[in-house]
């Protein structure tokens, strides 16, 4: 089945068609490492994980490339402002690179409880400052950027596609413009692409003089490195789109004088009970916040993937309770199924079949419908349903079920354990079951689950609270 996706550039839903049969080059942008992330932030990465998830599922090899901003991230205005990073390590009386190392390791620590896959690179701008000059200079030549007392601008006027995502025009731009001229820029517009600044902590040298680049500049650089000029997916958060994607699409086309990206793929803004996010109203959570509130990783991933990526998402403590309870049926299913594993072997029914086939099928479908999550997941639902009604089931069938229940799970990703592997769907049914027995204090069954588990290849440690940890013991 082929897979459709709304394309924030043509405002269309369009036909997924690679640029090399088979694979697929993905870019997203990443973390600006000034503070801790938030529940909003992991809303806008988790849309390239399910993406990414669903393309491996359809036969993809995906090469996923996420930029870490460690400078030139402004607070205002892409060329006013102060730097964020510079403003937290002024705060904090450190080195702009320490703190950017401090909040890399949260990124990095959440992302792990969020089971998100890894990206195949994660540049940093700070080490790709070489790249950035040498991109600035080919704009230079080709007439699309200016040079004015040590800063380079670009000439937004000498792209003709400038304000095609965005769907801007210089003219409204123009007409609306919140910030004071530049006197130095030709067009209100046009944006740096090199900062000089004696003031800023971080400095390069340049054809231009000491400075640092500017925002845009960055992601065009990184991108075009790893991926080529030319590539599938570049994804976002809503927010990204003007100026920071805009002015990434000028960049590029302008250096290399062809399309840069066939599909823009951003995520709405995330809410917190109905409200917009904010410092000031204190639901900037963390995702260690929310599991010290008591919250399960995987029902905060749940949470954070179950509405389509399109809308914006309300969330709120009683969304999160669902999401631990939607898992609680898969898990309940698989309990089920793992016992029956245990059965006698034999064929596979042509009902069991037809409930597995409509349950992947019916899954792949809505996420082949611009992910399609709300629909996908009633898929699942109703293919656990059918499974639950299930009489007599044999070893193999089980077996079968339960390995349809893994694949769906190899996109939503909300079955594995916290030691961050991925732990088989068997192995988590019959942790789930020893937790059962405990809470009902039947010691011998527990013992005997824990044996089972351990015969398998796999040790179990538990935690306060009735929780676990599953470790798959070294081969």
């Amino acid at each position: 089945m082929g897979f459709r996706l709304y394309n924030t550039f043509s405002k269309q839903v369009e036909d997924f068609v690679p640029i090399e049969e088979g694979k697929v080059a993905l870019y997203s942008c990443g973390p600006t490492v000034y503070s801790h992330p938030h529940i909003g932030n992991f809303r806008s990465f988790l849309m390239p994980d399910l993406l990414k998830r669903f393309l491996e599922f359809k036969g993809y090899d995906v090469t996923h490339v996420m930029n870490i901003t460690d400078v030139g991230h402004l607070l205002e205005d892409a060329d006013e402002g102060a730097d964020k990073l510079e403003e937290a390590a002024r705060k904090a009386k450190k080195e702009p690179l320490e703190i950017a190392e401090i909040y890399i390791d949260s990124f990095n620590a959440a992302s792990e409880m969020l089971n998100m896959k890894p990206a195949d690179e994660y540049p940093r701008a700070t080490g790709h400052i070489d790249d950035m000059i040498a991109m600035i200079e080919t704009l230079i030549e080709k007439g699309h950027a200016y040079v004015v007392a040590h800063n380079v601008y670009y000439d937004v006027t000498t792209f003709k596609n400038y304000g095609k995502l965005s769907g801007n025009t210089l003219d409204e731009l123009n007409s609306g413009a919140r910030v004071e001229v530049n006197a130095e820029k030709r067009n209100p517009q046009d944006f740096a692409l090199w900062k000089h600044d004696p003031k800023h902590i971080q400095q390069w040298e340049s054809p231009w003089g000491m400075g640092f680049p500017g925002w845009h500049i960055e992601c065009s650089a990184m991108s075009t490195k790893y991926l080529g000029e030319h590539f599938d997916f570049h994804t976002g958060g809503e927010d990204n789109i003007f100026p920071h994607h805009e002015c990434e699409i000028a960049q590029s086309e302008g250096v290399s004088g062809k399309k840069w990206v066939n599909y823009w793929m951003h995520a709405r803004f995330l809410l917190f009970d109905g409200e917009k996010m904010s410092k000031s109203k204190g639901n900037l959570y963390t995702i260690q916040e929310l599991i010290e509130k008591g919250f399960k990783k995987n029902a905060i991933r749940y949470a954070l993937i179950s509405s389509h990526y399109r809308q914006n998402y309300n969330f709120t403590f009683d969304g999160l309770k669902a999401a631990e309870q939607a898992i609680e049926k898969i898990n309940r299913c698989l309990f089920t199924l793992a016992e029956a594993t245990k059965g006698d072997e034999g064929s596979i029914r042509d009902e069991v079949k037809e409930i597995i086939e409509k349950g992947i099928g019916g899954f792949d479908e809505a996420l082949c419908d611009d992910l399609n999550i709300s629909k996908s997941l009633a898929a699942v639902f109703d293919f656990i349903k059918e499974a639950n009604k299930l009489s007599d089931v044999s070893g193999t069938e089980a077996k079968a079920m339960i390995g349809a229940i893994e694949k769906i799970d190899s996109v939503l990703g909300v079955l594995e354990s916290d030691s961050g592997e991925e732990i088989p769907a068997e192995i988590m049914a019959l942790a789930e079951q020893r937790k059962e027995a405990k809470l009902a204090k039947d010691w011998a069954k527990a013992d005997t689950l824990r044996d089972e588990i351990t015969a398998k290849g796999f040790a179990i440690e538990d935690k306060p609270g009735h929780e676990y940890r599953i470790i798959q013991k070294d081969a």
